[in-house]
């Protein structure tokens, strides 16, 4: 509830103090008096963006702020933003919201602690509607009509179990998000099921590489090899004229020398035959080393494919063979974890497709209720609309499936249609102030017990009505009234009359400049405010104490 609203150089408002009860709450004046200020400092506290325009010409700043007593589901839902802000409420559950303007600057005050301007709106839909052009509508929200039409349902037991069960799908899919970040994907399993194919196909040896390297390069070079091993050979011993035809001829010299000199002969005889026999192992060498590397184009063919295949994973997983043997033993751990996880991964698969089937079943059921309970929703408010001047209007609760989630799976949206022939619009496309206004009592009349909005803030209501219906749109606030607070700003003496408390706006000019003042009146300022309201007359004055003697006999009638 707001309990008092202290506003500093606003517009034309130089000062203004207004203290304000429970109940119904009227605020009256003149056309382009300033009735609107009211609502601009409400839109303000709510968290509007200010304009330096508000500044009170002569003055650089402009202050407004309001004690508001929370209560009941708002005090419940405002208490959590208080408390993530570092905002302690009073202990009856008061607060006071201010907000200072300047050309440069706006700064914004819960209890006396700078707050975010989010805060003051967050705050503020769950404290205050005003239902009037362009204003903070909470009920125009698919999410709060929503919610209004669970709560007209009355304990709805679907939406708990639906809320219950995202509460599981979500735990699991934590569970589910922890036991794959350790595991590998079904993408990432395909790829090591690639490298382990790949590896085994080559299969590669222990030190292999080396091996191959070293015979490609040998069989790369057998022709040459052959050709001078055959030369050689040649040269050495097969032939005319070899080096061992040559040391033949020396042999036979030393055998002779033998003869003339029996001791050096003897020993030059010895070397001879020992050189001699060296190279006869040496052709033999040569040519056992040259039938080892005899040129097969086919067996090169086959040793340099091998080679580009252990080489090709060496690049690939190595640079060494041995990393590749390591990539390989690693891949295939992975891949058997990865195996023997899916019986659990099956499990948890399993467990969130039946959830998301109990979920889809439970909103369905949810829906079913909720479409039963649009019908009489949309009924009875089609019933306030016409005590309320609509007498041919329809009402509709339009209804769009979305994915099921924690409210099920319904998006609803409150259609609407002044007029036979009028196309039937969302509410929030009504363009009539005074039309909202009405739709909005309407709504909020059905809705008395469902929705916990405490403050409620109505702009040119009583638009484009008068007489009988004028009665009924200040019996239906009065009646809106019980339980919280309703503040209205109106046109026509049948409502106003019917106000708990009434308040007066003049705009007034003194020593050339012009300013607006804020006035609660007594009981004889009520009825000179009605008789003006009702034409200033002789017969409106008459037919203003009339209106307030029947609402005085009514308050009357009530306390007996």
């Amino acid at each position: 509830m707001i309990e008092w609203i202290r506003i500093r150089n606003f517009a034309l408002i130089e000062e203004a103090d207004m203290e304000f009860g429970s109940g119904f709450s009227v605020i009256t004046g003149e056309t382009g008096a300033g009735k609107s200020v009211i609502l601009g400092t409400i839109g303000l506290l709510l968290g509007e963006r200010a304009d330096k325009g508000v500044i009170r010409n002569g003055t650089d700043r402009c202050e407004i702020s309001a004690g508001i007593k929370l209560s009941g589901d708002a005090r419940g839902k405002i208490a959590p933003l208080l408390e993530e802000a570092g905002i302690a409420a009073s202990e009856d559950g008061s607060i006071a919201i201010k907000r200072v303007i300047t050309a440069s600057s706006t700064r914004n005050f819960i209890n006396d602690s700078p707050v975010s301007l989010q805060l003051l709106k967050d705050i503020g839909d769950f404290l205050i509607d005003v239902h009037g052009a362009n204003e903070h509508q909470s009920l125009f929200k698919p999410a709060v009509q929503l919610e209004l039409i669970d709560r007209y349902a009355h304990d709805v037991e679907e939406l708990d179990e639906c809320r219950r069960i995202c509460e599981e799908l979500k735990k699991l899919r934590v569970e589910i998000e922890e036991f794959e970040s350790g595991m590998p994907s079904a993408s990432e399993a395909s790829g090591l099921e690639m490298i382990v194919s790949e590896i085994e196909k080559v299969n590669p040896l222990p030190d292999e590489d080396k091996e191959i390297s070293a015979r490609h390069a040998l069989a790369a070079n057998s022709k040459q090899i052959v050709e001078l091993s055959s030369g050689l050979i040649a040269v050495l011993s097969d032939g005319e004229g070899t080096v061992l035809d040559r040391l033949s001829d020396v042999y036979r010299k030393f055998n002779e020398l033998e003869k003339a000199d029996s001791e050096k002969g003897a020993e030059f005889l010895e070397k001879c035959g020992s050189v001699i026999g060296l190279i006869k192992d040496l052709s033999s060498d040569i040519e056992t080393y040259a039938s080892n590397v005899e040129l097969d184009e086919k067996a090169f063919a086959e040793l340099e494919e091998r080679l580009s295949a252990v080489q090709r994973l060496k690049r690939r997983y190595g640079p060494s063979l041995e990393q590749v043997f390591e990539v390989l033993e690693n891949a295939r751990l992975k891949l058997k974890s990865y195996q023997d996880s899916e019986e659990e991964r099956k499990f948890f698969v399993e467990r969130e497709k039946k959830l998301s089937e109990s979920l889809s079943e439970a909103s369905e059921r949810l829906s079913k209720k909720r479409k039963k309970a649009a019908g009489s929703f949309g009924s009875e408010v089609k019933e306030e609309l016409r005590k309320l001047g609509f007498l041919k209007s329809e009402f509709n609760v339009g209804f769009a499936e979305t994915e099921p989630g924690p409210s099920g799976a319904d998006r609803i949206e409150y259609i609407f249609s002044a007029n036979p022939g009028e196309g039937e619009r969302p509410l929030r496309e009504i363009a009539s102030s005074g039309e909202m206004s009405r739709v909005m009592l309407a709504l909020k009349r059905v809705l008395a017990e469902a929705d916990s909005v405490p403050v409620l803030v109505f702009d040119e209501i009583d638009v484009n009505i008068g007489g009988k219906t004028a009665a009924v749109v200040g019996e239906e606030l009065k009646k809106l009234a019980k339980g919280r607070q309703v503040l209205c700003i109106s046109h026509l003496a049948q409502v106003a009359s019917q106000a708990d408390s009434h308040y007066l706006v003049e705009k007034i000019v003194k020593n050339d400049r012009t300013s607006t003042y804020i006035t609660i009146l007594d009981e004889k300022g009520r009825t000179a405010e009605l008789a003006r309201m009702l034409g200033g007359t002789k017969a409106a004055e008459a037919h203003a104490t009339e209106l307030r003697a029947g609402k005085n006999e009514k308050a009357r009638g009530k306390g007996k």
